[in-house]
């Protein structure tokens, strides 16, 4: 029983554990109930606090896609792509989503329509820099990562706006009169220049230099830009985003590499994104950076100094398209004006070639090769005209000497370079004209340039703009060297052209009232044509401006001018003057200056040098010196003396000047003379004194040409300048055989009988006639007009020609005797006796010549090979008639005399 208790009681115990165990489970079954309800609700939370946020990032994705549309609209670059940078990992975030690519398709045109917008900027800036624009191109190409992109897109835009903005400037002005229908046709820029009329040459010119000045201008300006170490801005939309940048794994790189869009290349714009540090690092809470030591700063001072190196490198490249274009426009037909107008197209180009060389750093030797070829075409055309007006005035010269009065207003400062003002550019406050020479002052331009570069220029503005307005007060105020003093810097282009053409619209005193020297002396450079009347050039006849003489003339040398001189003289001083102007030709101008004085020594030599002689007569043979002139002349003139128009040959010439000489001569006009004793020895004396002034203007010459070339200056004075007295002695000579008429008595004194037995006490008639003729060649000379000293002269020619005559009628005396020959000395000294009689100076050492040749008939036979090498003065047939003389009269053997001939000849 006990064993049954013990069991029930078990069992009761059982019962109520398992009652318990039952109430147990059934509590924990609701209370696993309860939680399942409870964990279904918490996970239909969760989906929807996590559905909630993606929809907040779509909804801040929106938000900044219409952020982006208006910060570009704001030009907000900066900002934009650090939103885009933002944008572009929410979407990588949620790629999975269909939403999220037509998004991610949307960003590919919006960056392209920013891009598109951003170039515009750019080209705004390379068209006309401006800070503010720049900064913001910067900011946002170093955003992208494309920096040597910006730099070479710049280059690319800059070289379009040459060619654009060149094409425009022509066409603007060629098609200004025309209808809209030919402004609208398609013209090369090659066609538009051959289009240009020469009126508009030069505001094309201007024009075209203008805009490629600005070009060059914006190009230094972004070239040469420097960040300043100051608090820098650009507005972050989310600095942590920044902060987290890490190399390789921006969205944006990622994003940008798949973009196809036409101005965008894969992996050209942000290929280098990778290699920047985090923009936004180290930034402090209100967006700015606060010095130089920020990552921004940083970033944005590389990239500056990137697209520096890049355009550094690339400004010849710019260099080389603006000149190519310069060039087609100076190819133009137009390009041949007048001269003013020439030199101020060329003071243009050379301050276009300094400002050149400024901006590249180096000399522009290849645009200034082509320059100098435009010069050396202008100056063949140029120099073809004067050389047709010199022929022209020599043609017509009647060899009269102008009056003193109208030489007082003639000046040569040109030529000799004795301290008058090539040209005297006025500052415009000041009544002092500062004087310019050009020579010293392109060096003292270099030198100011190379220290200051090409800043200056960009600070003091475009000059050719000013030349376009007009003003002649602005353009001094611009000196593209504004640093310099007046004397470091005068070749204001303007200025340089002031006094020209002032002077050509006769406006004498439109610079300043002191001015007068100059301006006067420009209206002579600039007088392209001669008076008829009184063969000078037109503008001479302006009122007389008070002048010291340059050259300081005496007197004589005064009235030794005539109009064909003063026009050769003119003519060279314009011609030194533009030696200093066009240095880069100036030695196509010595050359011009050399030919004219060829042209005037030629003339002169075919009008005064050459006589039709008898059948009886001797001309007066040429020195080594003047053949050789005259040779070089005919080398170097051909073209110009073999010209149809105003032919130099001395038939035509002295037909013509026959016509032209005054009928006052005093002794008409035989048979081959063409001018009177006054006109013949006007010729000589001008012919002296254009000479003297060249030789006082020889080191001024060589002054002006580079060391390289002053060896044409010695060649032209020891070929031709010194073979002056040659051809002035052999004028002065042919004028005495002219004047003195004994071409006949050669044949009279041969014919005269020597062969005689007994000695007379009577002289032969012939002496008689030539004391006779002398007297009246002295008449001649004393009633002639002309200088003392010339009257002497002559008149010891005189006494030579008559020596010459005597020597020449005695070696073709055929038989003579002993007493003949002492005929012969008695004739003689009766000629002295009574030719002394008619001057003053001894004649006796005149006519020994003449008496060493009669006494040479008495020489032993082994004698007269010695004797005729001792005496060149006498002609081999004079020796060799008197050898046979000898010979027959004396009874050579043949075999001696013919020995005697052949040692002589």
């Amino acid at each position: 029983m006990n064993l049954v208790r013990e069991l029930e009681r078990d069992l009761k115990v059982a019962n109520i554990i398992c009652m318990n165990g039952r109430r147990h489970l059934t509590s924990s079954m609701n209370e696993v109930s309860r939680d399942l309800v409870v964990n279904t609700d918490s996970k239909k939370k969760q989906a929807l606090m996590d559905l909630l946020l993606v929809l907040a990032e779509l909804l801040h994705a929106r938000d900044m896609q219409v952020s982006l549309e208006s910060l570009v609209q704001e030009n907000n670059y900066c900002k934009a792509f650090q939103v885009l940078s933002e944008y572009l990992q929410v979407l990588d975030s949620f790629s999975e989503l269909s939403v999220i690519q037509e998004m991610s398709n949307g960003v590919e045109f919006w960056l392209g329509r920013a891009l598109q917008k951003l170039d515009s900027l750019l080209l705004g800036v390379c068209q006309e820099f401006k800070e503010e624009g720049y900064l913001t191109v910067v900011d946002a190409y170093a955003l992208l990562g494309d920096v040597s992109g910006l730099a070479e897109k710049m280059q690319s835009f800059f070289m379009q706006e040459v060619i654009s903005e060149t094409h425009s400037v022509l066409k603007s002005i060629v098609h200004e009169d025309q209808d809209a229908h030919l402004q609208n046709s398609r013209l090369t820029y090659s066609d538009l220049c051959l289009q240009i009329p020469e009126s508009k040459f030069r505001q094309c010119l201007l024009k075209t230099l203008a805009v490629l000045f600005k070009l060059i201008c914006s190009y230094h300006e972004i070239m040469s830009f420097q960040l300043e170490n100051e608090a820098l801005e650009c507005p972050s939309t989310n600095a942590k985003l920044m902060e987290d940048r890490t190399p390789g794994s921006s969205s944006l790189e990622e994003s940008t590499r798949s973009t196809s869009s036409a101005d965008i290349s894969e992996g050209t714009y942000y290929g280098n994104v990778e290699s920047h540090q985090p923009v936004s690092e180290g930034r402090n809470g209100d967006g700015a950076t606060s010095s130089s030591g920020s990552p921004w700063y940083h970033l944005r001072k590389e990239a500056i100094a990137f697209v520096s190196q890049t355009l550094l490198r690339g400004r010849k490249n710019l260099w080389q398209l603006t000149t190519s274009r310069v060039l087609v426009l100076l190819s133009s037909s137009a390009a041949s004006t007048s001269i003013h107008q020439f030199l101020k197209n060329y003071e243009d180009l050379n301050t276009f070639i300094l400002a050149g060389e400024a901006f590249c750093g180096v000399e522009v030797v290849e645009f200034r090769k082509k320059l100098k070829g435009v010069c050396e075409n202008y100056f063949s055309a140029f120099h073809q005209q004067n050389i047709s007006a010199l022929k022209m005035v020599l043609e017509k010269e009647t060899w009269l000497i102008l009056p003193p009065d109208m030489m007082q207003i003639i000046s040569f400062a040109g030529l000799v370079g004795d301290g008058v003002p090539f040209i005297a550019a006025s500052d415009g406050n000041s009544s002092k004209p500062r004087v310019l020479h050009t020579d010293k002052s392109a060096k003292k331009i270099d030198r100011v340039a190379k220290k200051s570069g090409f800043s200056s220029w960009v600070r003091n503005g475009n000059p050719f703009l000013l030349k376009l307005s007009g003003s002649a007060k602005e353009a001094n105020d611009c000196s593209p060297l504004s640093g310099a003093t007046s004397g470091e810097y005068e070749g204001n282009v303007h200025n340089l052209h002031v006094d020209i053409v002032s002077s050509c619209n006769g406006d004498v005193n439109h610079i300043n009232g002191s001015n007068s020297i100059s301006e006067e002396e420009n209206e002579d450079l600039l007088a392209d044509f001669i008076d008829e009347d009184s063969q000078l050039p037109s503008r001479i006849s302006q009122p007389n401006f008070p002048r010291s003489r340059s050259l300081h003339f005496s007197n004589d040398e005064f009235t030794a001018q005539t109009g064909s001189s003063v026009c050769l003289l003119r003519s060279m001083d314009k011609y030194a003057r533009l030696m200093q102007k066009l240095e880069i030709v100036n030695v196509e101008f010595f050359k011009g200056i050399c030919q004219l004085f060829e042209m005037f020594f030629y003339y002169l030599f075919e009008a005064f040098g050459q006589q039709n002689m008898g059948s009886s007569g001797k001309a007066d043979s040429l020195t080594y010196r003047l053949k050789r002139a005259l040779s070089r002349i005919t080398v170097d003139c051909d073209q110009w003396i073999k010209s149809p128009s105003g032919s130099l040959s001395s038939t035509s010439a002295h037909a013509d000047l026959t016509r032209t000489a005054p009928q006052s001569s005093n002794f008409g006009h035989a048979a081959g003379v063409s001018f009177g004793l006054k006109e013949r020895c006007a010729g000589a004396d001008t012919l002296a004194l254009v000479s003297r002034i060249l030789h006082r203007s020889r080191t001024h010459l060589q002054s002006l040409l580079l060391k390289s070339n002053t060896a044409i200056v010695e060649d032209f004075f020891e070929h031709v300048m010194d073979s002056v007295p040659d051809l002035t002695e052999h004028i002065h000579r042919t004028t005495a055989r002219v004047l003195l008429h004994i071409n006949g008595y050669v044949d009279r004194i041969a014919n005269a009988k020597w062969e005689l037995k007994d000695l007379g006490m009577e002289h032969n008639g012939y002496v008689d006639l030539l004391l006779g003729e002398f007297k009246h060649y002295k008449t001649r000379l004393a009633h002639g007009g002309i200088h003392k000293e010339v009257q002497d002269l002559l008149l010891d020619y005189g006494l030579e020609i008559i020596a010459e005559t005597l020597i020449e009628g005695l070696s073709r005396v055929k038989r003579c005797t002993d007493e003949g020959r002492a005929l012969m000395s008695l004739d003689l000294q009766v000629l002295i006796n009574g030719l002394q009689h008619f001057v003053s100076l001894n004649v006796k050492p005149k006519l020994q010549i003449v008496e060493t040749f009669i006494k040479a008939y008495y020489l032993p036979e082994t004698e007269y090979v010695h004797w005729a090498r001792a005496h060149p003065e006498f002609s081999k047939n004079q020796i060799v008639g008197l050898i046979n003389l000898v010979a027959s009269m004396k009874g050579w053997k043949r075999k001696a005399r013919l020995e005697a001939l052949e040692k002589i000849e």
